[in-house]
């Protein structure tokens, strides 16, 4: 995904344009499904093994009944998870969440939709087929994204949390950011980087350098889980033990 900086965790729905309307609420009963999501590139990777585990994952999911909350693109890793997980689960099992800006650029070239909203200049907008990627919400910047898709895996069910697939900067932002969210206690939920031939060592060891060098606090070097596969990834979130070490403070609902 696209970087847009850090934003502050949401304790109050968006109103945004979607192709099937549902405000979000953290507390109703029928959004008490595992929900996880889901940070990964919008470009497939050089290594086929990227794309294949989009797939693998999708059909994790699918076989435990858990829901996907991710960006809502329709290409590269995106667009390769979010398709496989309709393809088995049926589209109410995937909400995508992208920013007006992204649409044209988060889409498969070839990619034409039967659906059109307008921005708020009145530019068409092709939202995805839902048959095909689920249900798509257009908001109005990369903070709105972002809220929204933590809101979602809040209000899921235990074993609910986030993922992350292989990805450029945006996808380790966003990584960063929700691990950021956990060591503030903002949330309690698992976060999981799915390492795919190496990809993410580099960063887990410079997770484990900044805690031996004092700069990551005790056992906050466990709030980022390392997962090999799939079945790993899901099963730990479900285990997930929040780090003793984190901030107990006080958010407002800014």
């Amino acid at each position: 995904m696209q970087s847009g900086g850090v934003s502050p965790m949401p304790s109050i729905a968006a109103t945004p344009r979607t192709s099937t309307p549902s405000p979000l609420n953290p507390n109703a009963a029928k959004d008490k499904k595992v929900k996880i999501a889901v940070y990964c590139g919008s470009s497939p990777g050089h290594d086929p093994a990227h794309m294949e585990m989009a797939r693998r994952l999708a059909r994790v999911m699918a076989k435990n009944n858990i829901a996907l909350v991710y960006g809502g693109g329709t290409v590269g890793l995106m667009g390769e998870i979010a398709k496989t997980l309709v393809s088995l689960s049926g589209p109410d099992s995937v909400h995508g969440i992208i920013p007006e800006a992204l649409v044209r650029y988060e889409r498969d070239p070839t990619y034409t939709s039967t659906h059109v909203t307008h921005s708020k200049d009145e530019v068409p907008l092709a939202i995805p087929e839902e048959q095909i990627f689920g249900k798509t919400t257009v908001v109005k910047d990369m903070h709105t994204r972002k809220q929204m898709m933590a809101q979602e895996v809040l209000a899921g069910a235990p074993g609910s949390g986030f993922i992350a697939l292989s990805g450029g900067y945006g996808t380790i932002e966003e990584l960063f950011e929700t691990a950021t969210w956990n060591q503030l206690g903002i949330h309690n939920k698992g976060i999981v980087v799915l390492n795919v031939n190496g990809f993410y060592d580099g960063i887990l060891n410079w997770i484990k350098e900044s805690a031996d060098s004092g700069f990551i606090k005790g056992g906050n070097g466990s709030i980022l889980v390392e997962a090999k596969g799939a079945e790993e990834a899901v099963q730990a979130l479900r285990e997930y033990k929040v780090s003793p070490s984190v901030l107990k403070l006080a958010w407002g609902n800014e």
